[in-house]
């Protein structure tokens, strides 16, 4: 359910104004879902998109693609030309755990088959990469990378100097207090340095607004949510878990289909099974037929006959 918009008369006609921190896209579906831990935050994630509209978006930490996706998607549907920036090991490491070649084989389908044109992968540390982005130049970045303390304070110093002057950086995690998990903890730092916006729910979104030159729409985002902080909270985490429902629909119908697939499968072995048998039964009923309708057989019979006569005298 979306937060009530306002509304004004013009004429006879009811014209919805939208608030600052909401609009059309926040109503958006992705098209791609895989696993994922930030599945909520897409709506956000489609306004954002539209409010900045980058020239640079880049990605710390991509994993299966699921925000990525997400960006790459809303920039296409706004007819923005953005290039796009993903950048992971695509191994895991102690946090998300290790994983196989198949993750960077999904990430990278995808991204030839949708978004080649405009997105590139960069496989490696993001420290390897970082060079390869001028000064000045990325207006949307996300950090997702390894979520220890020293480590999101090394990814946002090591990548600052590439921020523009219109800039926004996402930082996820904020809300996760278990051992390792320090974002948090950097998030209370940085927040008051610049405009920013908390969101608590599906493991917590952190919005800075770093750029001195902000786009009109980013001001006017920071200005109404730090007068409603809880209606925006509130409209964005209701949009996410209606999102989270339809993929846990989504989800269950594709268990359902595969468990139904692994029945039917089950149930073609046993019907082969059976014709196999029944079929070995055949043959060998025909084989015993063929032998009693042979001569040998038939002229074999007065002995066969003695035989058995003799073996009853014997008992």
């Amino acid at each position: 359910m979306s937060e009530p918009a306002n509304r004004s008369l013009v004429g006879s006609a009811s014209v919805v104004i939208e608030p600052d921190w909401l609009g059309p896209t926040a109503f958006w579906q992705p098209r791609f879902f895989p696993l994922s831990a930030w599945v909520e935050h897409a709506p956000f994630a489609f306004w954002i998109a539209d409010a900045v509209r980058p020239r640079i978006f880049a990605e710390l930490g991509t994993h299966y693609g699921y925000s990525y996706f997400a960006f790459c998607e809303a920039f296409r549907r706004l007819g923005v030309d953005t290039k796009t920036f993903a950048l992971d090991t695509w191994q895991g490491d102690d946090q998300a755990g290790a994983y196989g070649e198949e993750v960077y084989e999904y990430v990278a389908g995808v991204n030839s088959r949708e978004f080649s044109a405009s997105s590139t992968l960069l496989r490696g540390y993001f420290d390897d990469s970082v060079d390869q982005f001028a000064d000045g130049t990325i207006d949307l970045l996300h950090i997702d990378g390894r979520h220890g303390y020293e480590d999101v304070i090394h990814d946002y110093e090591s990548w600052r100097p590439k921020l523009s002057d219109r800039a926004v950086v996402l930082f996820h995690d904020i809300s996760e207090h278990q051992e390792g998990f320090g974002v948090w903890r950097f998030w209370n730092e940085i927040k008051t340095r610049h405009p920013s916006f908390t969101f608590e729910h599906n493991h917590g979104l952190g919005v800075l607004g770093v750029g001195s030159a902000l786009p009109d729409t980013m001001v006017r985002f920071f200005e109404a949510a730090a007068q409603e902080p809880e209606r925006v909270r509130d409209a964005y985490e209701r949009l996410g878990a209606d999102l989270s429902g339809i993929v846990n629909g989504r989800n269950e119908d594709a268990a359902a289909r595969e468990a139904l697939a692994r029945r039917e499968g089950e149930l073609a072995q046993a019907e082969q099974r059976a014709a196999a048998a029944a079929a070995e039964a055949l043959g060998l009923r025909q084989q015993l037929e063929a032998v009693r309708s042979s001569t040998s057989w038939k002229l074999t019979a007065p002995v066969r006959k003695f035989s058995g006569a003799v073996r009853r005298r014997g008992d």
